[in-house]
């Protein structure tokens, strides 16, 4: 039977890093030709430049260094099919394309037809939409192209099927999620029943400031799912594809099982903050450890994406600081063999309220002097970066930041918050799941109520409603876009909505100044969700 040798470049590119990512293609491209005997091997979406590139697209530079990719493959690279996506400029404006590239010459292109302009997408901004399939003859296959949100639609493959497809080959630039594998192979199997034919997903790998890709390409035929590559690992992967009675189809490959979705969320957090630092060239990492949960996972996460050796903790009591805490960060760094080292801000803090004294006179004590505890520490993690060259790893959480439970420039200040869209109760399930893998985070760390410290007997529930209540009020309003009486309904108590809605409109100020964090959920705060910070919206409609 004739067949097809296909090699998924599961690649892990750098936005707007075309001579790296152009040198990473043509390196696994010969890799495939030499060592894996392959007849093509395909990219993803936008590999050239790697994805979102966002306003570089608009540099007036962008297609001269797109043509000189384009030529270096076209010199480099013989004897196989090359499929990889870049920006191509055209008359009629820029094409987000897929090209095919074999002995020499661009034997086939296609332009993307669908635009997602959504959620963390603004394609429209970039690009014009193309609208005629593309069907190229790979030894003996025709086979059609598409371009990531295509495959969201039934009309390209539809499109290609009647130009005479008997395969499909769709590349993606398609962000993480919780549950996003799924949900992709489920779109996957029905346009591949609505075409009657086989389609191979290729995605790509890695972190991207905000966004996180998490692999998983895959081999689909009419009826199911037959190889699929690794989530969160970057690599190639053979598929072969066979003709059968004038029918092609998809081998039984290697099929990477699907992960549950705290396993999931772990990896896409360690992804995140590992290219975030290494792709921005940090040293390593300094991070306050207080003792509470969100740091003492924050921790975890550093060391298994950065190796012990690149990550500092720092523990700042205060007066207010429990032994209890003192004992539990030390212990935390101690197991994870952290470089650590205990830095009171007692005498600091007492500096600042000397040099605030005529101010403040008169006036009682208030969150004023709380907030002075937070940013005494956030000045010292700041300046260990400064001196050290390592990025502040911020560690609050997506209910924390919220309602607006965090002090800007204390410990709001940083430069990551790996937990930016984590809520609290999924820290706490993700600290349980972390300490499954090996121990890392004392159990009474995870049981203890949880307290800022910065007043005597200070519990977060003074100020906050319970966290499974404010968790699923805040899933409600930011993730679902349910109205206050919508929540109200599902039975949460009416004051509580009310309350906790107010304190989510009127914190967007501090969220624009927040450092950006992994997203994991379908609407994040940042490229997601952007509200007014200036706003007469009333919070009941």
């Amino acid at each position: 039977m004739p067949e097809l040798k296909i090699v998924i470049a599961q690649i892990n590119p750098l936005v707007g890093d075309i001579k790296g990512n152009t040198q990473q293609i043509v390196d696994c491209a010969l890799k495939a030709r030499n060592e894996m005997r392959a007849d093509c091997i395909v990219f993803p979406e936008l590999a050239v430049t790697g994805y979102p590139p966002e306003d570089l697209l608009l540099r007036p530079s962008l297609a001269g260094r797109v043509d000189k990719a384009l030529q270096r493959m076209l010199d480099e690279v013989r004897g196989i099919h090359l499929i990889a996506g870049y920006p191509r400029t055209t008359s009629a404006g820029l094409l987000n394309a897929v090209g095919v590239i074999y002995n020499g010459e661009i034997i086939a292109e296609y332009a993307k037809q669908h635009l997602p302009n959504y959620r963390v997408f603004d394609e429209k901004r970039y690009f014009v939409a193309g609208d005629a399939a593309t069907v190229v003859d790979i030894k003996g296959c025709r086979m059609g192209l598409s371009i990531c949100e295509d495959i969201w639609e039934a009309q390209p493959i539809q499109q290609a099927r009647a130009a005479g497809a008997q395969c499909l080959i769709n590349i993606n630039a398609s962000p993480f999620y919780i549950g996003k594998q799924r949900v992709r192979e489920k779109i996957v199997l029905r346009r591949a029943g609505e075409g009657d034919m086989p389609v191979l997903y290729v995605h790509m790998v890695g972190g991207q400031d905000e966004l996180v890709y998490d692999g998983g390409s895959f081999a689909a035929n009419i009826d199911g799912v037959v190889m699929r590559a690794p989530n969160f690992e970057a690599g190639l992967f053979n598929v072969i594809l066979k003709k059968d009675n004038d029918h092609w189809q998809w081998m039984p490959g290697d099929l990477a099982p699907l992960q549950e979705d705290l396993p999931s969320i772990y990896s896409a957090l360690v992804l995140g903050m590992r290219d975030y630092v290494n792709k921005n060239g940090f040293n390593g990492v300094v991070l306050g450890l207080s003792g509470g949960i969100d740091s003492a996972l924050t921790l975890a996460v550093a060391v298994d994406a950065l190796g012990a050796e690149r990550v500092s903790a720092v523990m700042m009591p205060f007066h207010y600081t429990a032994q209890m805490s003192q004992d539990d960060a030390a212990e935390e760094a101690q197991t994870l063999a952290v470089h650590y080292r205990v830095i009171p801000i007692e005498t600091m803090y007492e500096a600042f309220m000397q040099g605030l004294a005529a101010e403040f006179e008169g006036r009682a004590a208030d969150e004023t002097e709380e907030n002075l505890q937070a940013r005494c520490r956030g000045v010292i993690l700041m300046a260990i970066s400064n001196k050290m060259g390592s990025l502040v790893l911020t560690t609050g959480n997506k209910s924390e930041l919220a309602v607006g439970y965090s002090t800007l420039y204390g410990d709001m200040a940083g430069g990551f918050d790996v937990l930016k869209d984590v809520p609290k109760m999924r820290v706490y399930a993700l600290s349980n799941y972390r300490n499954t893998l090996s121990p890392a985070i004392p159990q009474r760390v995870i049981d203890r109520p949880p307290s800022a410290e910065l007043a005597p007997g200070q519990e977060d529930q003074d100020s906050l409603p319970p966290y499974d209540v404010l968790d699923q009020i805040l899933e409600l309003y930011v993730e679902q876009d349910c109205s206050a009486q919508t929540i109200i309904d599902k039975g949460f108590d009416h004051a509580t909505v009310l309350r906790v809605l107010r304190m989510v409109d009127v914190n967007e100020y501090k969220r624009r100044q927040a450092p950006i964090g992994v997203r994991i959920t379908q609407r994040g705060f940042g490229r997601d969700r952007r509200y007014p910070v200036t706003s007469g919206w009333e919070i009941g409609s």
